[in-house]
Parts: C-alpha cells; structure tokens; sequence
C-alpha cells in the first residue's frame, strides 16, 4: 500500500541515492520549484547523492545549460543522466543507420551536434540528417513546435516512415509533459502512433533499462539504496518497479486530476484506486517535492 508523506526527510535516511526526475517533479519547463530544490540539498548536505534524470532528448551538458539558466542552483544534484545520452549511443552505435530522418525541433539539435565525452568512443563514420526518401531511419526528438501542433498532425509523415519500413529511435519516452500551465506533447507520443501503425520503435529513457544502466554506470556506486522521484506513471514509476528500486510518486504533477480537486490534499481513496488500475504501488507517494 502507497503511504502518503509530506517530506523527503521523513524518509531519506532508508537511500544513499535519488534519481530524480525534472519537468513537474523540480521544475515546471519555465523555472525550478524553490520547495523541491531545497529537499534535493538537504539529502546532498546529509551525505546523499543527487541523479537527476530526465527523459529530455538532449545530451547532458545541454540540460545542464538549460537548469543553470532558469535558475537552478548547482549545488542540488551530483549528476544529470538524460535519455539523450542514452539514444546518442544507440545512434552512434547505428541502431537506425547513418543517414536518418529527424522529427523534432532545432531545440534538439544538440543530441546530433554535441557528443558527451562517454559517447566520443563510438563516433566513427557522420550521421547525417536527410529527407525521409533518403533515409535509413528515423529519429524522433519531439515536434517541430510543440507550443501549436499535435500527434495528428504527423500522421502522414509517420505513414511514410512506416511504408519505407524505417525504424525510429525515440529520444523521449515521454507522452506529455507540463509547460507551466500549458501542457505539450514529446516524442514518446509520436513513437506511439507509429508503432500503432505497425512501425517498429526503440527508447532509451524511463522506463526503459538504458538510462538506468547509464546512471549506475556514471555513478559509480556499488550496492546503493536507491530512491526513485517522479510524476510519470509510466516512465518514473513503471521504471522503478522493473528495476527493482522503490519509488516515490509525485501526484501533483501530469495526472493530478486523478485524485481531486485539490493538488496540495489529494484524495488517497482516489490515489489507491487509480494506482491498482494502473497495477503500480509504489511505498511512497507525496503532492509535491518538498
């Protein structure tokens, strides 16, 4: 049965780690969330280790650059492990050839552009992004403007990939994610339309094992409690569980609505229900990070 809490202290002293998730847990895509900031340095202050980890397309040190400029302090995470790191290696590996198709915005460019010091190894012949009817594969970072479009309208993009029979790695697992008050669509919803038609679909972010792997990697530590921190259901604690690691469930966050009118009180009836239809329990389960 999930347990309600109101503070990351009331249980820090059971993990020596936290892999932390960012968008709706530490920050809202517009500025960090002074509350959750605060619980991540007073676990590091007591010995902790702070994993941030994001399912964001990008490589880490363009993630770094975004947190540093909206305001988050540097001393409130140890490292940062992105889904872009991990889909870089596939890529760098060929997972979807050379010569690939990108979907997504010039935001993302830095998954291409950037090659974090672990991925250099594997840099050998370029990747190359070209149109579809040249393409190998597809890689799918997010929409082209996520602030004005939706799934739909890459249906017929998405069809095309599919009739090619080109595979697509997806760079975000993610289906939505919240933009201060307005909530936007990532590559995870494209992916899924895609393997709907009968496409085939690789990810390397929660909740899938390629970040986790990554992180315990860059950590470096053996044996540790891990504690894992987030809002997505099907990414933060779907990837706990398989993992074997506890986690604690950020209800105030993408599925809010689920558990009353009220975000700061949610309704633990309603939690419990809607956790069994998920079949997911997490131990612990708060409104927001504090």
């Amino acid at each position: 049965m999930t347990e309600l809490i109101t503070s990351l202290a009331d249980i820090s002293d059971r993990y020596d780690v936290v892999f932390c998730d960012l968008w709706g847990c530490l920050h809202n895509g517009k500025a960090p969330f002074p509350a959750a900031v605060a619980a991540l340095q007073a676990f590091r202050a007591k010995g902790g280790k702070v994993v941030l980890m994001t399912n964001a397309p990008r490589p880490r040190m363009a993630v770094e650059r975004q947190l540093v400029g909206m305001g988050l302090p540097r001393d409130a995470w140890d490292i940062i492990v992105a889904s872009g790191d991990a889909a870089q290696a596939a890529l760098l590996h060929g997972a979807v050839g050379r010569k690939v198709f990108h979907i997504g915005a010039d935001k993302d460019l830095p998954f291409f552009e950037e090659i974090t010091p672990e991925n250099q190894p594997l840099v050998g012949e370029p990747i190359q992004r070209v149109g579809m009817l040249e393409a190998e594969g597809v890689v799918c970072t997010g929409l082209a403007d996520d602030s004005t479009e939706t799934p739909e309208d890459y249906r017929t993009t998405l069809l095309l990939a599919k009739s090619r029979d080109l595979p697509m790695l997806c760079a975000n697992p993610d289906i939505v994610v919240d933009m201060g008050e307005k909530r936007v669509w990532c590559a995870g919803a494209l992916a899924e339309d895609f393997v709907a038609m009968g496409g085939a679909a690789s990810y390397y972010g929660k909740p899938h094992p390629p970040i986790y792997d990554l992180a315990r990697q860059r950590l470096g530590l053996e044996e540790a409690r891990i504690l894992c921190i987030g809002d997505g259901i099907a990414t933060d604690i779907q990837g706990a569980q398989a993992e074997g690691l506890d986690a604690l469930f950020i209800t105030g966050g993408i599925a809010t609505a689920h558990f009353g009118p009220d975000p700061v009180n949610p309704d633990k009836a309603l939690l419990d229900s809607w956790l069994a239809q998920q079949r997911l329990s997490p131990p612990w389960a708060m409104p927001f990070l504090a």
